[in-house]
């Protein structure tokens, strides 16, 4: 049964076709324009996987009683490839309108019975616009939510639950090394130091060097290549549990980079299910389980260490086995739960694959009229890809990005080395590094529904960049401040520094993703955002050297310049995205204004319409 208010939008639709000023002329609807491919709302009959993207689902259902008329309202595909809208009265075959997402003609028919059956017809001509197909009920609300449920439910959550363990098996060499790692693998006086700072940087050389994998998230199926790369990170993390010095530690170490760099891509692979809108959410849900990785490492080391005194296992390498095995099993997990794109999820219905397709129609940049049917081509697609080397707005947000982890790759392998030094026990220091982490996990997922609400990126970026700027700045200026080492000031400084950071991290990767249009470019800057943003690492895991302990100034003065330059450059690009936005708004005005005007994005020369850059 058609809703009222979608019986409304078309008749809405209809009236505006007989306003004055429009152009008629009789017409006779072809019979040969009017392949019909009719589908119920409820209906799972269709093969999806024989549909292409312009197979549209059908109202043909009960009559609706509209103005003491029954009226029937469907649509219909065309072999032209755009949308038909029908109007009919029962029994009558009348049917109108046809609308492709760009330049298009409308041929609107309408057949009115009266009385002994006098008939109207009439032909209008206008210009279509990308918001035309989402005027018609292709689907319900409550059928999107569900889809969305779904994806949220099923895909979401195993996602960040890869990333929990990946993150897991990387950052818990911090833990290690307060458990005895250092002792166990002693290599000669003095150097420790240098060689645990050589087994971070060598995990970040192969994760930036092999950051291309994120590419692949297109040309690979998803089940295959995460149960790959999940059983690849699981074996390796697991063996560093058998390390006999530093040199055999550092080449598992840069394995375990080689795993975990093709995993990087999941923003990206998330675009192929999710909104511009619904992308910061979902992101932030996969990239809260960083945070929440370091709580659990922190308080499963405490209970390792505990446990761990009296058995014949010491307590590092039991902490490697136990942390890194369990991504062997979740990778047999993987290849089952995995989809490769919305039309593979078993979980759906062919309906509701039918309804994840759809609804992300307006999501793809729009094809030349009348080349729905024509896939673009290979050059055009690597041509859109190096476009945006040529983007000043990827390569800001590169940098925002370069400086947000050059604190997000240090704090949670130095957390415990730095409590440590303010004083606290081994096993203190690994309970006092959970809750920080954990506040971060819970205001991630606050921060990115937020975001999302508003539509915005930027100012929840710049609030947090300051706020972490403010917390660096303490643990920077605690000495000058004659702050004592165990201070519980510098203690609280840790929470909006690391609550900063991980904020900033996912508002810039979905800002990044929401500010390319297509996949191709999208692909292009998440690979410009990484190649760039992983450089970081380099510095951030070379700041805190025992030496410079307990205070640490440098470092925390470092991580206080980078997180106030991640806001010098955050308001910049926020001035030149709304000096960009209002460019294509007055273009738009020229040609016609709205949705239906077309304008320069980008640099990349790459004409869309109604596209807007998201602040």
């Amino acid at each position: 049964m058609i809703s009222h208010d979608t019986t409304s939008g078309l008749l809405g639709g209809m009236s505006a076709a007989s306003c004055p000023g429009s152009q008629w002329q009789e017409t006779t609807p072809s019979s040969s324009a009017q392949t019909s491919d009719r589908m119920t709302p409820n209906s799972d009959s269709d093969d999806d996987e024989d549909d292409d993207d312009d197979d549209l689902s059908v109202f043909d259902g009960p009559e609706a009683h509209v103005g003491g008329h029954t009226e029937v309202y469907e649509m219909q595909d065309r072999s032209i490839g755009g949308l038909e809208k029908g109007y009919r009265q029962p029994g009558d075959q009348t049917v109108f309108g046809s609308d492709d997402e760009d330049e298009s003609e409308e041929d609107v028919t309408v057949k009115q019975q009266r009385g002994s059956g006098s008939t109207r017809r009439g032909r209008r001509r206008r210009r279509g616009s990308a918001s035309t197909a989402a005027s018609f009920q292709l689907y319900t609300p409550d059928e999107e939510k569900a889809v969305v449920r779904k994806f949220d439910k099923r895909l979401v959550v195993f996602l960040a639950v890869l990333y929990m363990l990946s993150f897991l098996d990387r950052s818990n060499i911090g833990n290690a090394r307060i458990a005895g790692m250092e002792d166990d693998l002693h290599t000669g006086p003095g150097r420790e130091s240098a060689l645990y700072e050589w087994a971070l940087t060598a995990f970040y050389i192969t994760y930036i060097t092999f950051e291309w994998m994120a590419l692949l998230w297109r040309t690979i199926p998803a089940h295959i290549y995460v149960s790959v790369l999940v059983l690849s990170w699981g074996l390796t993390a697991s063996l560093q549990a058998v390390a006999v010095n530093y040199p055999m530690l550092i080449f598992l170490r840069a394995l375990l980079g080689i795993g975990e760099a093709g995993f990087t891509g999941v923003p990206f692979y998330l675009s192929f299910f999710f909104k511009r809108n619904e992308l910061a959410f979902r992101t932030a849900i996969f990239i809260s389980a960083a945070p929440l990785a370091t709580t659990f490492a922190s308080s499963l080391a405490w209970l390792i260490m505990k446990l761990g005194e009296a058995g014949p296992i010491a307590p590092w390498r039991l902490l490697f086995l136990v942390e890194g095995f369990p991504s062997v099993l979740v990778a047999a997990i993987a290849w089952h739960m995995i989809p490769d794109s919305p039309q593979t999820a078993s979980y759906l219905t062919s309906r509701e694959k039918k309804v994840a397709r759809l609804r992300l129609r307006r999501e793809q940049p729009a094809p030349p009229h009348g080349s729905y049917k024509t896939p673009p081509s290979t050059a055009l697609k690597i041509r859109d890809t190096l476009a945006v080397f040529a983007d000043p707005v990827a390569w800001l947000t590169a940098a925002i990005f370069f400086l947000t982890n050059m604190a997000y790759s240090s704090l949670p392998v130095f957390l415990p080395t730095i409590l440590t030094a303010m004083g606290h026990t081994p096993l203190s220091a690994q309970a006092l590094a959970a809750p920080p982490y954990f506040a971060s996990f819970l205001i991630v997922l606050a921060t990115a529904h937020a975001s999302d609400v508003m539509g915005a990126r930027s100012l929840l970026l710049l609030g947090h960049a300051a706020a972490s700027a403010a917390g660096y700045a303490v643990l920077a200026f605690s000495q000058w401040l004659r702050l004592a080492p165990g201070s519980w000031v510098r203690y609280v400084a840790v929470y909006p520094a690391a609550i900063g950071f991980f904020n900033v991290v996912v508002l810039t990767i979905a800002w990044s993703i929401n500010n390319q249009r297509g996949e191709a470019r999208q692909g292009g800057g998440f690979a410009l955002l990484q190649a760039v943003g992983q450089c970081g690492p380099l510095v951030g895991t070379r700041l805190y050297p025992d030496r410079e302990g307990p205070y640490y100034t440098r470092g925390m003065t470092v991580c206080t310049a980078a997180m106030l330059g991640v806001v010098v450059l955050a308001g910049g690009l926020r001035w030149y995205l709304r000096r960009l936005n209002k460019g294509f708004e007055e273009s738009e005005g020229d040609s016609g204004g709205g949705e239906e005007g077309v304008s320069l994005v980008g640099t990349g020369g790459a004409k869309e319409p109604g596209f807007r850059y998201m602040l």
